[in-house]
């Protein structure tokens, strides 16, 4: 993760209650200590502004949280307590709130609670319970607002599903700032007639945050004349070690990879990069020529190493390789390939990077004659997707320019797959292979997506929420 991401936390009470219900107030204060324990377990820097119970502690706290920079606030309703304690901190904050109304078990000891007798004891006893009780009062203030609120309801024992959901936000939370401090560098040109592909960088900056740095193809070059002999030697032995070297790829063309490899590397330090997106042709016999023939083994290794690299000037697609590689889940460039239909499977694959560290087994790298569709000719990569649960992602622009997600879950599956040294895998999705891909075509994405491993829409879907633009999953 490229940044720390920072959670604004409080409780909320009445401080009427304190004087009237003796141990309450420290009661509800350990219940937020065992919140901030357990959100600080799934990382992050947690700010806590404790148990807020006036009007005044909440505008101390608003501006806290403001001057701290907090990426998201979790609110944590102890018990009743008034709408006026809330909403001056989100007001102030200017970030997304998720409500969280937990109770301290599943269900009150009705017995025992009744055989107590002491009608004061008991009252205390079930404020302690009452956390759902201001919750609608809350939401109400906070849509009435025009503020975006999330709810988690449930139960503070850590065994409770909902602590699966609080963390999922806190991991969309932590992705959405990924894609704030973003720095994508563009490297050429779009791929001429793809007009799927093109894009508004203006529109993106602003529903991702982020920067995209234009790139100089002669700044590449320079950098990878400028290397020494013993640095390239070291990256064709890493090279080794990273892949399946197929017998018939000649040492020459490994040594061009490793030394655009290098450049690469040197190109995205100098920049700061995260992410980038590239497609060149130049003209037949140019240094550049040999350079984006040569590019797939480095960007391949740029991928795996958490700097997603799409190619054909795939912005969006970029944009969505870095969405899933931050959730932790990869994130390789992908598109369909062919159906089977006997055994109802979607193939699908790209030439060019691939990201290694999902990859079933270790990628190979094997010669191609031709890049089909490009120019020249060199080394590529050749890889499936681990076998298992998957997810795609496609970050797509509608006809006004507005970004939204698209998501589908499926199950990479072993079997045969086309050796042509290229990326490629066998998918099932519950819908089938004809429902899928008429459901995917649908929404209009651009015929590239984005796999990695794992079920991860419902954390998708949360970073929607976050970013405040749509989600949609067809299977």
């Amino acid at each position: 993760m490229d940044k720390q991401v920072k959670i604004g936390l409080f409780g909320i009470g009445l401080n009427t209650y304190w004087l009237q219900f003796d141990g309450l107030e420290e009661r509800l204060t350990r219940y937020l200590s065992t919140v901030e324990q357990r959100l600080g377990k799934n990382g992050g820097a947690i700010i806590n502004a404790g148990l807020i119970d006036t009007v005044d502690k909440a505008f101390e706290a608003g501006h806290m949280f403001r001057s701290e920079d907090v990426d998201i606030i979790f609110l944590y309703v102890t018990t009743y307590a008034l709408s006026s304690t809330v909403l001056p901190v989100v007001l102030r904050a200017k970030v997304p709130v998720v409500v969280l109304n937990l109770q301290p078990e599943n269900a009150i000891d009705y017995s025992a609670f009744n055989r107590n007798g002491d009608r004061t004891e008991m009252t205390g006893d079930w404020l302690a319970f009452c956390s759902s009780c201001p919750v609608p009062e809350i939401v109400n203030v906070l849509t009435r607002a025009g503020l975006p609120v999330h709810q988690v309801t449930g139960v503070l024992d850590e065994k409770d599903s909902c602590w699966e959901e609080i963390y999922a936000w806190q991991d969309a939370a932590q992705v959405a700032s990924v894609l704030f401090h973003n720095r994508m560098g563009l490297l050429g040109r779009y791929y001429n007639g793809m007009l799927d592909i093109y894009t508004d960088l203006t529109k993106l900056a602003v529903t991702f945050g982020g920067h995209f740095e234009i790139l100089e193809m002669d700044e590449l070059a320079l950098m990878r004349k400028g290397l020494e002999d013993d640095e390239i030697q070291d990256r064709v032995t890493f090279i080794n070690e990273e892949f399946d070297v197929q017998k018939d790829c000649s040492s020459h063309e490994i040594e061009k990879a490793a030394r655009t490899s290098l450049a690469l590397d040197r190109l995205v330090s100098k920049h700061h990069l995260d992410s980038m997106a590239y497609y060149y042709e130049s003209v037949p016999g140019h240094e550049h020529e040999e350079i984006i023939s040569s590019i797939i083994l480095g960007c391949s290794l740029l991928t795996a190493s958490g700097i997603a690299v799409a190619g054909e000037y795939e912005i969006k697609n970029a944009l969505a390789m870095k969405i899933m590689d931050a959730f932790g889940a990869g994130g390789s460039f992908t598109e369909y390939y062919a159906v089977d239909y006997n055994d109802d499977i979607v193939l699908m694959g790209h030439d060019g990077p691939g990201h290694t560290q999902i990859a079933q087994g270790k990628a190979k790298i094997r010669p191609l004659q031709v890049y089909h569709g490009k120019v020249g000719s060199g080394l590529s990569i050749e890889m499936s997707v681990k076998h298992g649960p998957v997810t795609l992602l496609s970050v797509v622009q509608d006809a006004s320019g507005d970004a939204f997600l698209l998501c589908a879950e499926g199950m990479s599956e072993k079997g045969p797959i086309l050796e042509i040294g290229n990326t490629n895998s066998r998918y099932r999705f519950s819908v089938g292979a004809r429902g899928f891909i008429e459901n995917w075509n649908s929404h209009g994405p651009a015929h590239h997506c984005a796999v990695g491993s794992g079920h991860i829409a419902g954390k998708l879907k949360k970073l929607g929420e976050l970013l405040n633009i749509p989600f949609h999953q067809v299977c």
